[in-house]
């Protein structure tokens, strides 16, 4: 068993085919990851530029620039770019931004907030970046940082590979590194279940033992971040059913009765205080330590 642990192919096989990763969670309960935000786009925009959203990218990128990353005339990939919490501030240090974003609505609440700046300083791509041909595009090893913050491309170390060839510094990627927690889940899972809702290891476990196998150099950090949003009791209750599903929970009748009644009974004013988050995992990869290795990527 000792081999298996140092045994990168088995690694690699073993978060392809894990069941309980983000992202093939939320394919088996039917909902498509480049859509997800559809109808949140709004109020994931004003997450992301009201002050807590504003001083959580201010301190992920301190943290970069503490570990060597200069922003300044700087090269930056922004893979999953959403409506630009990271783009706009990485061009307002100075960066030169290539912002791939798949989902319409936050593309155009992206070319909304990229108004202020000159023409090119942050160049959108709507499209998926699974399906860009690095090579053909003339992405390979053409940026200074490549830059993935929890955004559901990285599903496996072939999806790691990809944004590493995009960098020739750094690569930088966020992932979970808990199952979401979510109030209404923890309240509400033991009325479906009669057990206690228990978190799980995620996948941010594979990326940070592939990397140290294969021989990168890597800074990790995990924290535990939460957040608290008041929603209507309707908001709540769609949300709820959401997240049950995704954990495996059947969307029928009977259990959207019962959550129903859990609201209607626990938050009769009509606004539900939903706090949610979890543990993250962040990792700064040194691509530029990474030839004396392995050699090219």
């Amino acid at each position: 068993m000792l081999n298996d642990f140092f045994n990168e192919a088995i690694w690699e096989n073993a978060w392809k085919n894990d069941p309980d990763t983000g992202v093939n969670k939320m394919e088996k309960s039917g909902i498509n990851p480049a859509n997800a935000f559809d109808d949140k786009a709004k109020s994931f925009n004003e997450q992301a530029f009201n002050e807590e959203g504003r001083k959580r990218a201010k301190r992920i990128m301190n943290w970069l620039e503490g570990q060597g990353v200069r922003f300044e005339n700087a090269s930056v990939l922004d893979i999953g770019a959403a409506s630009g919490g990271f783009s706009v501030p990485f061009a307002q240090r100075g960066a030169n931004v290539t912002a791939v974003e798949p989902n319409l609505p936050l593309v155009e609440l992206l070319e909304q907030n990229i108004g202020k700046f000159t023409e090119g300083k942050v160049r959108i791509v709507p499209e998926p970046f699974e399906e860009i041909d690095v090579r053909a595009r003339g992405w390979s090893h053409a940026f200074d940082l490549a830059f993935v913050s929890m955004c559901p491309v990285i599903v496996d170390w072939a999806s790691v590979e990809k944004v590493l060839q995009c960098a020739r510094q750094f690569c930088y990627i966020s992932m979970p590194a808990g199952s979401r927690e979510h109030s209404l889940v923890s309240e509400i899972w033991p009325l479906i279940t009669d057990k206690p809702f228990k978190t799980k290891q995620m996948e941010f476990g594979y990326l940070l033992h592939l990397l140290y196998l294969k021989g990168y150099s890597y800074e990790s950090l995990v924290t535990r971040e939460m957040k608290t949003t008041e929603v209507s009791r309707e908001a709540a209750l769609q949300e709820a059913m959401n997240r049950l599903r995704i954990h495996g929970l059947p969307d029928d009748d009977r259990t959207r009765k019962t959550v129903a009644g859990y609201l209607e009974q626990t938050y009769p004013s009509g606004k539900v205080a939903v706090q949610e988050g979890g543990r993250f995992g962040k990792v700064l990869i040194r691509l530029q330590d990474q030839s004396m290795y392995t050699g090219e990527i």
